[in-house]
């Protein structure tokens, strides 16, 4: 236990060494077009891990930058830290290797999290290793190690499973600000509001116009968005009570229409080629759009009800009042959660499948093939939004796993 502190300490001093957060490094000017779109209700984030990309577009309407498992990837890949990983790799005498990338891949997390702050001057949401999605105590210790090396700038991401909403309710408890990533719908995120209580949490809706259109469900027009601000309405009315209210992220936005068909969400997580092409192409003429209540097409012969279509938007009674029960009797481990959500009858909240059955969500990729669960979908026993979020979680899985192999590759 001793070595294992000593391990902790001089990593948090090794990922502090040569930053200085007293002064960013760009200072954004203003811009007439961000700002009219932050005056309809919306925080501007930037979605990247690219610190050239982001100084691009940077702007003072700008307030934080979010990173995830397939960006840090796609940076760590480049090679700009072979020699860090390295060095890291001197610090962690005495434990074995798995245990060595799962502590690098923090420390990359943490550290380029680090760089994107001392740049930028704003928040940045650092993701834990997808191989702790399901235990509490990692996800806690975690958690608190973000926090404990960028306390004022680190927002800690942790992804919705059972375990990971006790987490982060824990993390929360703790005073540490959370947000809490892959959401598909409106009642993913009322759970989550009751539960875990977050600072954030997010709406995936550019994936969600993807699944209807690549399985032929109908055009995907203002799927994601009539989910979000669905979404939207609901966190605001369950959290508007609590101490420190909770805010939705409309994430995984693909269009610069979406920018304004989604004005007044609480905040955009904008990929900057997103973010440019607004800049080029919009009026700027923001008005919000928390009110609407978009109307969406199917192709015909497709029942939303029975392809759980309308689960992306609606929320039963059903489902409000065990989200309310877990606030008052929260259980204790995942497991628990999930068998009391089969126990009130809500079957597809969290999925009992078997290895071949995850194996073939995981090869599908972000995208699930509909078909192939339909049988399922119409016993109530997964849904579009569930199946969404196990792929993403797989995806995620994937980004990491090609970042330990670099890791294990140059410390083997």
């Amino acid at each position: 236990m001793e070595a294992r502190s000593k391990i902790t300490n001089d990593i948090k001093n090794f990922v502090l060494e040569g930053i200085d957060l007293s002064e960013p490094k760009i200072v954004g000017k203003e811009d007439v077009f961000w700002q009219k779109l932050k005056q309809t209700g919306t925080e501007l984030w930037l979605d990247t891990g690219d610190l050239d990309e982001a100084a691009k577009i940077w702007t003072t309407d700008m307030s934080a930058l979010t990173t995830n498992n397939t960006l840090l990837n796609k940076e760590v890949q480049k090679g700009i830290y072979d020699h860090y990983i390295k060095e890291v790799n001197a610090l962690l005498d005495g434990i074995s290797l798995e245990e060595r990338i799962t502590e690098i891949a923090f420390v990359l997390n943490a550290r380029h999290g680090l760089r994107l702050v001392e740049t930028f001057g704003g928040k940045v949401s650092v993701e834990l290793h997808t191989a702790i999605s399901h235990d509490l105590d990692a996800i806690v210790a975690y958690g608190k190690r973000f926090h404990d090396i960028c306390p004022n700038n680190f927002i800690v991401k942790v992804p919705l499973t059972a375990t990971g909403l006790l987490g982060a309710r824990k993390l929360r408890e703790a005073g540490i600000p959370i947000n809490f990533t892959l959401e598909f719908s409106a009642r993913q995120n009322a759970l989550v509001s009751y539960v875990a209580k977050p600072n954030y949490l997010n709406v995936f809706l550019g994936r969600l116009n993807a699944y209807v259109i690549d399985n032929g469900l109908g055009d995907g027009k203002l799927i994601g968005e009539k989910a979000t601000l669905s979404a939207q309405r609901a966190v605001t009315e369950i959290t508007k009570n609590n101490k420190v209210p909770t805010r939705l992220i409309a994430a995984s936005l693909r269009s610069a229409e979406q920018l304004e068909a989604l004005a007044g969400v609480n905040v955009f997580t904008m990929p900057t080629a997103v973010a440019q092409k607004g800049k080029e192409t919009l009026s700027g003429d923001f008005q919000s759009k928390v009110s609407e209540d978009y109307s969406v097409k199917f192709n015909e012969g497709i029942d939303a009800d029975q392809e759980g279509l309308n689960k992306l938007w609606n929320i039963s009674e059903q489902e409000s009042s065990f989200f309310a029960a877990l606030d008052q009797d929260v259980p204790a481990t995942g497991k628990e959660l999930e068998e009391r959500a089969i126990e009130a009858g809500l079957t597809d909240m969290f999925p009992v499948l078997s290895d071949a059955e995850h194996k073939k969500i995981a090869s599908d990729g972000k995208i699930p093939v509909h078909k192939t669960w339909q049988e399922k979908i119409y016993k109530n026993e997964i849904a579009p939004d569930t199946l969404l979020n196990l792929a993403g979680l797989y995806s995620f899985t994937n980004d990491q796993n090609a970042l330990d192999k670099r890791i294990e590759a140059i410390i083997a």
